[in-house]
């Protein structure tokens, strides 16, 4: 077999056959391994002959007579046509605003700059396009707090965290809206929140927020349906379910018991749904606009959550990839019937999905009116669960056949993978990005901010085929401008910011790319050294976000105090001897960042060992930086030693099941809260006065 034939396929699939790895070394893809990744792509590749009819398929879809459905183009910039059309090519422009503009392409068969941004309707040569003209940037912070230099403040919080009384054993948005407004009291412009993707509300104990069913819905646990239906309706509906009980007890627990939790919760939104749709309340008309304006993406998704509760009856199994042909088609005969015969279960569904948009939408109302200039900061997941909701309704747009993950490096020498689904490069093109669009739409509705988890994955993301090992994968390349200028586009109508995580091995000229879409990205104070040297206040970067930590890292008091260490060699993830090392290791980064602090806070004595001074100093530190913007853990504002995720872990550590000391309304009245917010406070105004 031709390897230089193979390699030429895998290339003009987006592959990329050599790449770099965090160590600077240069590696190259395996034969076996491009064969493998190809098919899952669904390009065969196990002969010369099947190389052939696959690189001729690719050529043929990529130099087609018809234009793709959706082109990008940036505002004030001529659009390349040249590859469809002839220049002096006549053609009609309608744009959003109702108007249309007649004229002809350029004499380089160039669409001219003649379009506002927005999505803009193209007739051309008996073919009609969208043109989605982009804004220069995102939606900045400066244009959030209509500063030059801003230099806001928030906090972070895992939802599920939060505590009230009658929350049933984790938070919801009625615990939200206290935390939101609290902080917003306090002069916070922002409050970055967990992924609340809709998760499989058959199966509780799938419940990390980075595996979700689907990107595009909510998961309708965290829903306060005594906000949006009345206290007294809630109550009644847990009595008819009979889980009052099991709520209470569960309120009571230190650590989230999701199964328990979620079995109750759903019981008794089952009962409220029964009262809600035999009587007469006056916001039936309000959840019927909803499921209407929610469309057949809505419909899918509350089919697929009824087609997985039926899944025993129907002898069909738990996974979508699975089930009978007639069952894996959204549009197809057997579901439609399906509906039709469970129409309440969908409706059901429906229900709950409109309680938990509603109550989002609730939260945001409160943040804005509690004077944040941003508001909630929703977190978007790298991916959905290829058995979920999400790639069963979106499968010519989603590759459910390969996982996303991380090659092996010097941290994770197996490498990782995440369990979780990503976009087809060409499936989005074919279907003018229509996924990615309402995924964005989806998540911008009620919030002020959107974090990309993994923002690297907009370039390119380690794809394994299913069962296979993370290193016998490789790496598919993103359209990564049109990404970026539709991202531009939706921020800026949905005035939201944007932040990408952008932690790990980053590709060469990413990060001026999102630097100048006024996409911020990610500075960890943990990270900040330079051999050994924690940074000085003035080099923080000013195009990026400073944070004390994040949920896959320790807590500051966790780090001062090394329980991060303990928790992995409790675990038997590192042996006697490199425990050893990374304990002495950290006893050098200590004494670094307590000699930064030492230098550049003045009240902290430089021979302190009070680890409540020192996180006190790192707050403070923090907020002296260039950042436009400093995101404050709520872990590290109480002083919490426990992280809310260990990485590489399952079950063997709690994840995502903490619950946070004291309720949402009097939190951050906290001593340890309430001063260190004050310190954050105080110190980004001095930052604004020194930076004007």
């Amino acid at each position: 077999m031709n390897n230089e034939q193979l390699e030429r396929l895998a290339t003009e699939a987006g592959l990329s056959v050599h790449w770099v790895d965090a160590n600077a070394r240069p590696q190259t893809v395996s034969p076996d391994v491009l064969r493998k990744v190809l098919e899952a792509l669904g390009y065969p590749a196990e002969n010369g002959e099947a190389i052939d009819a696959s690189l001729l398929r690719l050529q043929k879809a990529s130099h087609g007579t018809s234009a793709p459905p959706l082109l990008t183009v940036d505002v004030e910039s001529n659009l390349d046509l040249s590859q469809w059309f002839a220049p002096q090519t006549p053609f009609t422009l309608h744009l959003e605003d109702g108007s249309s503009l007649d004229a002809r392409l350029t004499s380089n068969a160039e669409l001219p700059a003649l379009a506002p941004p927005g999505y803009q309707q193209l007739e051309i040569a008996g073919q009609h396009l969208t043109i989605a003209v982009a804004p220069k940037t995102c939606f900045s912070m400066a244009m959030a707090t209509d500063t030059s230099k801003p230099h806001g403040w928030g906090l972070t919080a895992q939802l599920y965290s939060l505590r009230r009384e009658g929350d049933g054993g984790f938070g919801d948005t009625e615990a939200l809206e206290k935390v939101l407004r609290s902080a917003g009291e306090r002069g916070a412009d922002a409050l970055g929140i967990s992924p609340i993707h809709a998760m499989f509300a058959n199966d509780p104990h799938r419940y990390s927020p980075y595996s979700p069913s689907s990107r595009l819905f909510l998961n309708s646990l965290y829903a306060s349906p005594g906000a949006i239906l009345g206290e007294s309706a809630w109550r009644q509906a847990i009595e008819d379910a009979r889980v009052g009980d099991e709520m209470k007890r569960l309120e009571t627990q230190t650590l989230i018991d999701w199964p328990a939790a979620a079995n109750a919760k759903w019981k008794a939104l089952h009962a409220l749904y029964e009262g809600f749709s035999a009587g007469d309340h006056p916001l039936h008309e309000d959840f019927n606009s909803f499921r209407h304006s929610g469309g057949e993406a809505l419909e899918n998704h509350c089919r697929f959550e009824a087609l997985c509760a039926e899944s025993e009856t129907l002898n069909i199994g738990s996974n979508w990839h699975e089930w009978p042909e007639q069952f894996k088609d959204p549009r197809g005969d057997a579901v439609a019937e399906f509906a039709k015969s469970h129409s309440e279960q969908i409706s059901f569904h429906a229900f709950a999905q409109w309680l938990i948009a509603r109550g989002l939408e609730r939260a945001q109302v409160a943040a804005r009116s509690s004077g944040m200039r941003v508001g909630l900061i929703a977190d978007l997941a790298v991916g959905a669960d290829g058995a979920g909701s999400q790639a069963w309704s979106r499968q010519d747009e989603l590759l459910s056949a390969l996982t996303v993950g991380a090659p092996p490096d010097i941290l994770n020498r197996a490498g990782q993978s995440w369990g979780i689904s990503a976009f087809s490069p060409d499936g989005l093109k074919r279907n003018g990005f229509r996924a990615f669009i309402e995924m964005l739409r989806a998540n911008f509705a009620h919030a002020g901010g959107l974090r990309i988890d993994h923002v690297m994955g907009l370039q390119r993301l380690w794809v394994i085929p299913q069962g296979a090992p993370p290193s016998e994968g490789a790496y598919l390349n993103f359209p990564l401008d049109d990404m970026l200028r539709l991202l531009s586009l939706e921020s800026w109508r949905h005035k939201a910011i944007v932040l990408g995580e952008d932690l790990g091995t980053v590709p060469e000229g990413l990060s001026e790319k999102l630097s100048a879409r006024a996409i911020l990205g990610m500075r960890v104070l943990l990270f900040e050294q330079n051999n050994g040297q924690f940074k000085p206040i003035l080099d923080w970067s000013d195009q990026a976000l400073a944070t004390t930590s994040t949920h896959d890292l320790p807590t500051l008091a966790g780090w001062l105090s090394e329980l991060d260490i303990e928790w992995n060699a409790r675990l038997g993830h590192i042996d006697e001897q490199h425990e050893s090392q990374w304990r002495e290791e950290r006893t050098r980064e200590y004494e670094s960042l307590r000699r930064a602090l030492s230098q550049n806070i003045d009240s902290l004595p430089s021979d302190t060992e009070d680890p409540a001074q020192i996180i006190d100093a790192s707050i403070s530190y923090l907020g002296h930086t260039r950042a436009p913007l400093v995101l404050l853990p709520i872990e590290d504002a109480l002083g919490v030693e426990e992280q809310a995720n260990l990485p590489g872990t399952i079950d063997s550590h709690p994840n995502w099941r903490r619950r946070l000391p004291g309720d949402a309304a009097s939190l951050l009245d906290n001593p340890n809260a309430a001063r260190r917010l004050e310190l954050l406070s105080r110190s980004r105004l001095q930052a604004t006065e020194r930076d004007q």
